[in-house]
């Protein structure tokens, strides 16, 4: 009867409104029901506060270094990229930081995102597991990018920054900016990794719609690009090119500012978000999770899901596994090494120690290009190296596999980035399957692909082939990384 009434709008006495019900419990599937009718369910409101890993781990995670003297980066170094505030987010021990209001009062716009049951899928895959994804793909920017963007753009407003530049892969952060930039009123300059600018013309459109000016990186527009196009005219780029291009114009112009949207500490931060709201949703509906899945280029997605979580787990609540999934084109937890190395390809950012496949390693261009990184955000690398996560790498074939599984038993058409999570996500539920486990499986979708059909358009008509990256590839571009003695 609930169910019925939530997916009419009508009640007893008339029209109910969507509105009314708390957006913590509209789930898919007709799984409303459970949550709507247990009556000691609270709404989910939107976090007034992001949490910081960094303070409850066992080992705290080496410095960044200055890339000419290697000592420890020192707060005034950062300066010409970044505002105070964010300086003071990237280095804080504190557990939790308050988001500011007018972030929250934005945020609102599309916090909560849902919590879904997979039904479907799970019938579909004939699995005793139950399947839950977290949807992000409900921002104006389609992404979970968002949650970082609005923030940033804020703390930079504050200082009184008049413009900001960044770099973008497949456009969910370049798009993300361009909006948060558009709701502040500043300007908004993006480098996009011509791989991505070439594939996904409708992103770009999104951002200049937002205001945005973009570049294909590399670009004639600064040293760095017009070097790597000599070196190369045909490019296809990366984010760590896109990254020095961004930052070469933010430190040349006092006006200006850097914004990143994944790897940093505080993009990490600004994304628990997400976890935070999750532990909520599924403690209101009575589950734990045995297993989280996300995909990793950068990190942020991965991290925001999962480091609330992995809060718990240290303090001894939960014990889920909690599994990072990587393209097999850019493997770079696990085929990488922990080193420090610059988190840019012309080397200008701070030595950073993370997985890397080093600085110049340049991806085959894939259609996830939100993970064409050639390394992890360093507290990824380092919650990894202490044992407290794992890492496996698909094929984006067997990606796509899944996602068409999905789309067309959810619904939902995944960006390719989170087809990743779901292809491990179908693993996990098809080995419960032979084993008869009911595990729960919790995963993070974490953008729709509405703008990426043409990667779904390759793959069913059979054009898509599996890049996988070259040992000698790597091993060259091992050779670039910094040897600190």
């Amino acid at each position: 009867m609930v169910a019925s009434l939530i997916s009419s709008g009508i009640n007893g006495g008339g029209c109910l409104s969507l509105e009314r019900i708390p957006r913590h419990l509209r789930f898919s599937n007709g799984y409303r029901t459970k949550a709507a009718s247990n009556p000691n369910l609270k709404a989910v409101e939107v976090p007034r506060q992001w949490y910081n890993l960094v303070a409850d781990l066992p080992v705290k995670p080496p410095p960044p270094l200055h890339p000419k003297t290697f000592e420890p980066i020192k707060p005034e170094d950062l300066s010409p990229l970044f505002p105070d505030e964010l300086i003071k987010q990237e280095a804080s021990a504190e557990r939790y930081i308050d988001i500011p209001d007018e972030v929250v009062d934005i945020y609102g716009l599309w916090r909560p995102t849902p919590l879904i049951r997979a039904k479907r899928l799970e019938k579909l895959l004939g699995t005793p597991a139950r399947i839950y994804y977290k949807y992000e793909g409900v921002s104006p920017a389609g992404s979970h990018k968002p949650n970082s963007a609005v923030p940033q753009v804020w703390y930079n407003v504050q200082e009184g920054v008049k413009n900001v530049v960044t770099e973008t892969g497949a456009g969910q952060w370049g798009c993300s900016l361009a909006f948060a930039c558009s709701l502040f009123g500043i300007g908004c300059e993006v480098w996009q990794v011509r791989a991505s600018y070439d594939q996904k013309p409708y992103r770009r459109m999104m951002m200049e719609t937002w205001g945005a000016k973009v570049h294909p990186s590399p670009s004639n527009v600064t040293d760095s690009g017009r070097k790597f196009l000599q070196v190369d005219p045909s490019s296809p780029g990366s984010l760590g090119i896109a990254i020095s291009e961004a930052v070469e114009v933010a430190a040349l112009n006092a006006d200006t500012k850097y914004c990143l949207g994944s790897v940093l500490n505080h993009v990490l931060l600004h994304q628990t978000v997400i976890g935070e709201e999750c532990l909520k949703q599924m403690e209101a509906l009575g589950e734990t999770p045995d297993v989280i899945i996300g995909c990793t280029g950068g990190g942020s997605n991965f991290a925001g899901l999962s480091f609330p979580f992995l809060r718990e787990k240290l303090a001894g609540k939960i014990s889920p596994v909690i599994r990072a999934v990587e393209p097999a084109a850019c493997p770079s937890l696990t085929k990488g090494v922990y080193a420090y190395d610059y988190g840019d390809t012309a080397g200008m950012t701070p030595l950073m120690k993370m997985h890397t496949l080093g600085h110049n390693f340049i991806p085959d261009p894939i259609h996830a290009g939100g993970l064409r990184y050639h390394g992890m955000a360093p507290l990824i690398s380092h919650v990894y190296n202490l044992g407290l996560l794992e890492a496996v790498s698909l094929p984006q074939t067997e990606c796509f596999q899944g996602a068409i599984q999905f789309a067309r038993s959810e619904g939902l058409i995944p960006a390719p980035e989170p087809t990743h999570a779901i292809a491990e996500t179908i693993r996990e539920a098809l080995r419960c399957r032979e084993t008869g486990e009911s595990k729960v499986i919790l995963t993070a979708m974490c953008g729709h692909g509405h703008f990426d059909l043409a990667a779904y358009e390759k793959y069913l008509q059979g054009g898509m082939t599996d890049l996988s990256f070259a040992e000698e590839k790597i091993k060259e571009s091992l050779t670039t990384i910094p040897q600190l003695g």
